[in-house]
């Protein structure tokens, strides 16, 4: 299984692609990251590659390239984290600051998941069935994110459907949580 390490936020090895879209924790979060989210994207919807991802987190998505993209261009997002199908991980906002994944939100009854919340995107849908590596690459970004936030746990790790009902439905019904738990539950390597 693949290893990561976390220094002063960010998460190695990975590819670094800084969004503009973040900013401070609030007073009291700094460093007190409490709750992992798991979303799903892909751009244009159902196709996968290209780094259109990449792009519109960095606001540079190029609306001329598909229909699609003439109404989400002018959208200011982020996510932490992207893991692609082939278990390819990207960081855009250092884990230390809020990244604008969640939108209005709220987990047992604690509103704006933003505040201390790290935001994971998996390349996919909520109906295709996500890839081993990027199960794998989830699994052991998690036990990193757990050895390094205290305040983290395994039972503190849901999805944007859950934060967010009615208006987010991802990672959505192929995302395999048991799959994910299972994981978490082995006994790591010697890392």
């Amino acid at each position: 299984m693949a290893s990561f390490q976390i220094h002063e936020g960010l998460i190695s090895p990975a590819d670094w692609c800084p969004s503009p879209n973040f900013g401070a924790r609030p007073a009291g979060e700094e460093g007190e990251v409490s709750l992992l989210v798991i979303h799903n994207i892909s751009l244009p919807p159902g196709e996968f590659g290209g780094g259109y991802v990449q792009s519109f987190f960095q606001n540079r998505l190029d609306s001329s390239h598909h229909p699609y993209f003439r109404d989400i261009a002018q959208l200011q997002v982020s996510s932490h984290l992207l893991i692609e199908r082939d278990g390819r991980l990207t960081q855009f906002v250092n884990f230390n600051d809020r990244a604008w994944h969640a939108g209005r939100s709220c987990y047992q009854g604690r509103d704006e998941c933003n505040d201390y919340a790290v935001g994971i995107e998996l390349e996919g849908t909520d109906r295709m069935p996500y890839t081993g590596q990027q199960y794998e690459v989830l699994t052991a970004v998690t036990r990193a994110l757990i050895r390094y936030y205290p305040a983290l746990n395994a039972g503190r790790i849901t999805g944007h459907e859950f934060i967010a009902p009615g208006r987010k439905t991802d990672p959505g019904p192929a995302f395999r949580w048991q799959r994910l738990f299972a994981g978490l539950a082995k006994k790591e390597d010697v890392l």
